[in-house]
């Protein structure tokens, strides 16, 4: 690791000799601030008039110290009087950002850093920094030079985010992203010369159509076309276009057992059985191919920041699956022995919309490959989505009217 010196002090401040307030910007004193030689190196002595953290490395090309201070005010001092050695080649100091000052003195040669100090004075709460540099060879200025990275320094500029979509109360059109699932070199599920991106890409594009027509929904795709896009960026698709909920709409097969009939997931650390955990693999292990990989993706405070989301976004999809539930069976009769499942599914784990993925049939099945071909069935079908998030959406916004602003 290369070597730097970052030094916080923790000020215990009483009223002074002087009564002298207390603020948080140091000015130098230019009478008792000096850059001189000393054998074989060089001496910074900086007078200020009270304490500050400070930090000190050593930079290449062109060779030179730098001294961060959270911050000082240069008024009075001029590096023609400051600097008064031939070690160093020039000075120069001022405002390195707000709320940060630096000091870059120029080397004459390599030197390293052998001491630094602050030494402040407990009757009048002024300091004084000394730092001493020794002469090194070219190799050893080399090893120990270096810009620090300390997230207590280099914290970039905050970012001018906007606010975050309200939460839908019934007052403006329901923002609906649906994602047919798979896509361009990940066709999905095969059987029979059709493959689930196809089934599924028509599907969307049929429910969209639904949804519009309706009025008060507003429908995003995620792809619109046999394109391939990674699970992550159809979630940062959805982010972007404001979504209230999100749907995933898939038609898998299972190489064991009978199943068929529509399905619909919602988000579970475990899954509902064997054969949900091995679906919730089949999906995700597509995104492979763009060389993704969603595992390990959050640090701890994200994590719980995402899990304090959830509990506000968790019982609105499983309130969301219900209605589509009770409206498919309406609108198709016959679903999937047990209807309502969980899994793992990594293209559902936004924390800040409702999420769920319908499995609209198997390619397994052969009723199943029936139906999605009939466009007399995926009418219906489409009917008990629109009505399930026509309902859903009057639920959800008498619910969020109960809330505390």
């Amino acid at each position: 690791m290369r070597s730097f010196l970052v030094i916080f002090l923790t000020l215990i401040l009483g009223a002074t000799a002087h009564g002298q307030g207390f603020s948080g910007l140091a000015r130098i004193d230019p009478a008792g601030s000096s850059i001189t030689d000393a054998r074989r190196g060089l001496v910074v002595d900086l007078a200020l008039t009270q304490a500050v953290p400070y930090r000190v490395f050593t930079l290449a090309d062109p060779l030179r110290l730098v001294v961060d201070f959270r911050e000082v005010d240069w008024t009075g001092l001029s590096p023609e009087a400051l600097l008064q050695a031939t070690h160093a080649t020039g000075v120069r100091f001022g405002t390195f950002r707000p709320g940060w000052s630096r000091m870059i003195v120029d080397l004459a040669g390599p030197m390293a850093l052998v001491t630094a100090r602050m030494a402040t004075d407990a009757a009048t709460g002024k300091a004084r920094v000394t730092l001493r540099l020794g002469d090194v060879s070219a190799e050893g200025f080399a090893a120990k030079t270096g810009a620090p990275r300390d997230p207590e320094w280099d914290l970039p500029e905050p970012a001018n985010v906007p606010a975050p979509k309200a939460r839908q109360r019934g007052d403006r059109p329901l923002q609906v992203v649906l994602d047919p699932g798979h896509g361009g070199v990940d066709p999905g599920a095969e059987r029979d010369g059709l493959t689930e991106a196809d089934l599924m890409l028509r599907f969307a594009l049929e429910l969209k159509e639904a949804l519009v027509r309706a009025g008060n929904f507003e429908v995003t795709l995620t792809r619109e076309d046999d394109s391939f896009v990674p699970l992550e960026t159809r979630i940062t698709l959805a982010r972007a276009a404001g979504a209230d909920v999100f749907l995933s709409l898939h038609a898998d097969a299972l190489a064991e057992g009978g199943a068929s009939g529509a399905t619909i997931y919602t988000l579970s650390g475990s899954a509902s059985d064997e054969a949900s955990e091995l679906l919730a693999q089949r999906h995700d292990r597509a995104d492979l191919l763009a060389g993704i990989d969603l595992t390990e993706q959050d640090d701890v405070i994200a994590s719980v920041l995402m899990e304090m989301a959830r509990r506000d976004t968790t019982p609105r999809s499983d309130s969301l699956a219900d209605h589509l539930v009770r409206s498919l069976r309406d609108s198709i009769g016959r679903m999937h022995k047990r209807p309502r499942l969980s899994a793992g599914f990594s293209v559902l784990k936004a924390p800040d919309f409702p999420s769920v993925l319908i499995e609209v049939g198997f390619l397994s099945s052969p009723q199943d490959i029936k139906n999605l071909q009939t466009p007399e069935w995926r009418a219906r079908a489409i009917m008990g989505i629109r009505q399930a998030l026509q309902s859903w959406a009057v639920s959800d916004a008498a619910e969020a009217g109960l809330l505390r602003q």
